[in-house]
């Protein structure tokens, strides 16, 4: 069921200089323009790498979900890891007859690459907040 790895999200106080950070101290080349998600509350940035991306992830207002995390990690950090799966719906179905917590309402959600999404609670994955992304059509 589990598909590629679609990206890492990395929540920091500042899109700007993290993407600084990916180009000047790891060599990125390839870093998106930053865009607004006023639903989920927050500001995203994709930098591009050969096998996968990084979502950085900034709150956008004061509401943001992410604030919280920003609140116990000041500079920032890895967020939760992100798995592509070919139907969203089929994917939720099966987390839950295994048990898993989905975050939210559980309905799937449409996400920063303009897909469903779901997220699965970390108590059940081993301590890491896993996302759940329906693999984009143009990726086949």
């Amino acid at each position: 069921m589990i598909g590629r790895l679609n990206h890492i999200g990395v929540a920091t106080p500042s899109i700007e200089a993290s993407v600084a950070l990916y180009r000047d101290m790891l060599g990125a080349t390839s870093a998106g323009e930053p865009f607004d998600l006023p639903a989920q509350g927050v500001r995203v940035c994709f930098i591009d790498l050969p096998n996968a991306q990084i979502e950085l992830i900034e709150p956008l207002g004061d509401d943001s979900p992410i604030h919280g995390f920003l609140a116990k990690n000041p500079k920032g950090g890895q967020h939760h890891v992100c798995f592509e799966v070919e139907d969203i719906l089929g994917a939720r179905d099966a987390m839950r007859a295994k048990g898993a917590t989905l975050l939210g309402t559980g309905e799937p959600r449409i996400g920063a690459h303009g897909t469903p999404i779901l997220f699965l609670h970390p108590k059940d994955m081993g301590g890491v907040l896993v996302e759940l992304m329906e693999t984009p059509k143009e990726a086949h």
